[in-house]
């Protein structure tokens, strides 16, 4: 793999300002993701609920395989693999590292066992210790190692929504941590904060780790517009159904309505109505929807209909970006243990727009597409992201199963518009009319 230290355009991340507790770090969120599959037994670690899931004991390999194949492999010579068979098994989608085991039957490999897989951890784990002393010196060693780390802490958060998504298709609505209770909130009301037009700059700038989707950086040009101070609340959403948006073709994109009426969505991915009421299910078991919580696992298509319901649309990714510059990244992310997303307990200044960052993704309605000069980095890890810049849209801002230290104003987020299981939600924007 030739070195992108001289073209950051062409890098997976950036290390201008490469921190030098980098090891500090990998033994954290190593140690953080095997905390996060703890609660969970074997059985629940094998198990796939659907293709666009992974059983946990995959994502604790995946992430090892990434270490061991993209720097292992690279920098220790002679390197021999824990198990040569690991090499496909755990291949997510880079075709230039060679065969994949078939992604929707990840979870018919009751072999290797949850206990070999820690073990796989620990031996890499442990022949990964003397890169750290080298990385300072070798720029594409240090930026694979920051590449890794960052790509486990994506993999943290999908062992929750995979595990929360797992643990919903059984009646027993196990939980995956004790309950907590749900203090009644009253809720916030939405207000429209105003931002003007003309030229702003996007993408990452400066020091600190990026994705190559976030670059370069460049101006897009805004129309002045408007964007609600509040994400959309479970309580908002509710009116969308009772006011049967579920039933009227006319609010939906078409391929939207195609979904509905294929999936007979009726209602957001896990609610139920028991007893005359509706329930969600949530990492800490089934509870009663809080009408003043932020709606969460919604497809674009929902969010989209949502939006034309209540007279306004979904921000582009660009008016997000502009909104949350200068704005504190502060909010309910993956450290609070809550795993869910939380109501407002009070309103922010009145023109800061709140919950911009953890609770929710939100939707925008911006397709993921690459920025101007865009170039992917060659070879395997060019895969990363470029690959995927079709049928997709972005979010931002980070969800209640995000690390807090993942996320940045610049981070962008995909997937395809009928995707319900991750915590994606939306926040309403209008245009401003011109007199």
């Amino acid at each position: 793999m030739p070195s992108r230290a001289r073209n950051p355009r062409r890098r997976i991340g950036t290390t201008e300002a490469f921190p030098t507790s980098l090891s500090a770090r990998f033994d954290a969120v190593r140690a953080a993701t095997l905390k996060l599959a703890a609660p969970l037994s074997a059985e629940d670690c094998a198990l796939q609920s659907m293709p666009d899931t992974s059983p946990v004991k995959w994502h604790l390999a995946h992430t090892t395989w990434f270490f061991e194949t993209f720097l292992l492999e690279r920098f220790v010579r002679g390197y021999a693999p824990f198990r040569p068979q690991f090499r496909v098994l755990f291949n997510s989608y880079y075709n230039a590292v060679g065969d994949r085991h078939p992604r929707p039957e990840r979870g018919l490999l009751s072999r290797p066992s949850l206990d070999e897989v820690r073990a796989y951890r620990a031996h890499v784990e442990h022949q990964m210790e003397p890169l750290f002393a080298r990385a300072d010196d070798d720029a594409e060693m240090s930026s694979l190692l920051e590449l890794g780390v960052q790509h486990e802490q994506q993999h943290q958060e999908l062992i929750l929504t995979d595990a929360k998504h797992l643990l919903s298709r059984t009646p027993l609505n196990p939980c995956y941590l004790e309950r907590w209770p749900l203090t009644p909130i009253k809720p916030q009301k939405a207000r429209w904060i105003a931002y003007g037009g003309g030229p702003v700059g996007v993408g990452h700038a400066g020091a600190g780790f990026c994705f190559d989707n976030e670059l370069p950086r460049h101006d897009v040009i805004l129309v002045p517009f408007e964007l609600a101070s509040h994400p959309v609340t479970h309580g908002d959403f509710l009116a969308f159904i009772d006011d049967a948006g579920y039933r009227r073709p006319e609010l939906w994109l078409s391929l939207g309505w195609d979904a509905v009426q294929a999936q007979r969505w009726s209602a957001p991915l896990y609610w139920e109505q028991r007893d005359g009421r509706w329930t969600t299910f949530t990492l800490r078991g089934r509870v009663e929807i809080d009408p003043a919580t932020p709606m969460t696992h919604l497809s674009y298509f929902e969010a989209d209909a949502y939006a034309r319901w209540a007279g306004a649309r979904l921000p582009t990714e660009f008016e997000w970006e502009a909104a949350a510059a200068g704005c504190a990244i502060d909010g309910n992310f993956q450290e609070s243990g809550m795993l869910h997303p939380l109501a407002s307990r009070a309103d922010p200044p009145p023109a800061a727009p709140a919950h911009l960052y953890g609770d929710v993704w939100e939707w925008t309605r911006s397709s993921y597409a690459p920025y101007p000069g865009y170039a992917p980095a060659a070879g395997a890890v060019g895969e990363y992201n470029g690959k995927f810049m079709c049928n997709q849209y972005v979010l931002r801002g980070g969800s209640c199963v995000t690390p807090r230290s993942h996320i940045r104003a610049t981070y962008r987020n995909f997937f395809p518009p009928e995707a319900r299981w991750q915590y994606s939600g939306l926040r309403l924007a209008r245009d401003v009319r011109q007199a």
